[in-house]
């Protein structure tokens, strides 16, 4: 069973690499082109926390460059027994929760955890990412984006840790991925 997982994850990765293999450091800002695309680091980003749900996607404008979003947990909501009490679940590259009983103030909860678009850096960084599970720990590092099209079309990072609702997930250009 172990290797249909791992085959799959190659396909996955291998497929989105072949769909994008012209991403280069180009400019001299730093910033990195894509075929249609832009993309501009807007500060760098590290965290440490726990996968507490992740989301493959094939279709849509965004999955062209991020075929994964990760919810992560970090702090408290890195912690097996508050991650316990919710349900978490991601769709439309938003991430929802419930949980009866709140483990943490909903404030606190909600500023320790984000749902993170990634824009995978190379070919292993792709295919790592497609292989982790909730309940890993990890530590990621890259750069906050923004990524601006041809024809107009931006998707920006936010650059809060804190923030909640529309426009507060991080879009994140990923270098390298730590399981821990």
């Amino acid at each position: 069973m172990h290797w249909i997982v791992g085959l799959a994850a190659a396909l996955l990765a291998w497929n989105w690499l072949d769909q994008r293999d012209a991403v280069r450091a180009e400019t001299a800002d730093g910033s990195y082109t894509y075929p249609g695309y832009t993309i501009a680091p807007l500060e760098s980003f590290q965290l440490t926390g726990r996968i507490l749900s992740a989301r493959s996607y094939r279709s849509g404008r965004e999955a062209e460059l991020s075929p994964v979003d990760l919810a992560i947990g970090w702090d408290e909501m890195a912690k097996p027994d508050n991650i316990a009490q919710l349900d978490i679940s991601q769709r439309n590259r938003w991430m929802y929760w419930k949980a009866k009983r709140l483990p943490l103030p909903r404030r606190q909860l909600e500023s320790s955890m984000a749902n993170v678009h990634i824009i995978p850096a190379s070919a292993d960084v792709a295919e790592q990412v497609q292989t982790l599970a909730p309940g890993t720990l990890v530590t990621l590092d890259g750069d906050l984006v923004q990524v601006n099209a041809d024809d107009g079309w931006r998707w920006r990072s936010s650059l809060s840790r804190t923030d909640t609702g529309a426009r507060s997930c991080e879009v994140l250009w990923l270098t390298r991925v730590q399981v821990l």
